[in-house]
């Protein structure tokens, strides 16, 4: 008998969003809404320009989204605090300046919550690091350098473990997330680690790895990687809720791979949109989300049937794909605000 993975789950407080919704019902935030078909509930709110990713924190009830703009040097960066009843912005923490020449910023780019900890890790991925911050008051803890390339990070809460891909040398990082010091680093030559999915319930961590159409896994009793094969350009990677299977968005291919983790193959391969770029498992129905950003939209699959149950239209150039019981946040690049501001699209899944 296996003991599930953990499960994210919110409550939603505020009158605005007890009122149950059916379809044909509206709901206005501080953006607009829309009911589909399905019973999905899509409402969309500006931000600011320069969305990345974003990740829900169920401890503070808040979600993280990380900012940045431009080349290097960066001087526009920032981490978000975001309510995800109301979807507007509750603080905003500007990283710390690495060239006071320049004014030059440590920006973030990808980001994890850590809620047994309190704090909120990213990726500084034109820094080559990771950083800490506090849930509570958005103070800056540590950076941890030597990340090639940190594209993204991920938290195993159990095991006090995070995990940050280096795509610049295709490593695999850990640090202790208590003490954080490095405490595993794990390399493969000519591999190219872009999304990361943990199972907490054995500390083995997944790696989608972009140059070699596979994932990575890494075990907490094995230093040696398990290949495991995949689909057409994978750049994302996440597990079902019985750690058995992988899903991964392929980019280069347009679709969604269900990977059958015992037998190390692709039981099925779902056509979901043109740039499938990020994938999260509904733990809640088991279906899969994937963000679609040439086609800008979100597919929800049910990887059981190898069908795509609905697909909801984001703002332009969706970039990144959360889901917290049920509930899907889908930040974007489409600078379609009043003010030119990217924009957060949450989707209350139907069914």
């Amino acid at each position: 008998m296996t003991t599930p993975t953990r499960t994210r789950r919110r409550t939603l407080v505020g009158a605005a969003v007890a009122v149950a919704l059916t379809a044909g019902s509206t709901l206005t935030l501080t953006g607009t809404a829309s009911a589909m078909a399905t019973g999905s509930t899509v409402t969309t709110a500006p931000l600011i320009r320069g969305l990345y990713q974003s990740a829900y924190s169920e401890r503070n009830d808040a979600l993280w989204v990380t900012v940045s703009n431009g080349r290097p040097p960066v001087t526009a960066s920032s981490l978000l605090k975001v309510d995800p009843d109301t979807l507007a912005v509750q603080a905003t923490y500007t990283p710390p300046v690495t060239d006071p020449a320049t004014g030059a910023l440590e920006a973030v780019y990808g980001v994890a919550v850590d809620d047994e900890h309190n704090t909120v890790w990213t990726t500084n991925t034109r820094g080559n690091s990771v950083a800490v911050y506090s849930q509570r008051t958005g103070e800056h803890l540590a950076t941890l350098p030597n990340v090639a390339h940190a594209r993204e990070i991920v938290v195993d809460e159990r095991h006090d473990t995070v995990w940050a891909s280096a795509f610049g040398d295709g490593t695999l990082v850990a640090f202790d997330s208590r003490t954080f010091e490095e405490k595993e680093r794990v390399t493969v030559e000519g591999a190219g680690p872009a999304g990361l999915a943990v199972d907490e319930r054995t500390g083995t961590v997944y790696a989608a790895d972009l140059s070699n159409d596979r994932i990575i896994e890494v075990s907490a009793d094995s230093g040696t990687p398990r290949f495991i094969p995949a689909g057409d350009g994978p750049i994302s990677v996440s597990l079902s809720r019985n750690g058995r299977t992988a899903y991964t968005a392929d980019q280069t291919a347009g679709t969604v791979s269900v990977v059958d983790l015992c037998s190390g193959t692709v039981t099925r391969s779902v056509a979901t949109g043109a740039g499938a770029l990020s994938v999260a498992t509904d733990d809640r129905s088991g279906d899969v989300l994937v963000a679609n950003r040439t086609t800008a939209t979100l597919s929800v699959v049910d990887p059981r049937e190898g069908v795509v149950e609905e697909t909801v239209t984001t703002g332009a150039n969706p970039n990144h794909v959360e889901v917290a019981d049920g509930t899907a946040y889908v930040v974007d690049k489409s600078g379609a605000g009043a003010a030119g501001e990217d924009q957060v699209t949450r989707i209350r899944i139907g069914h």
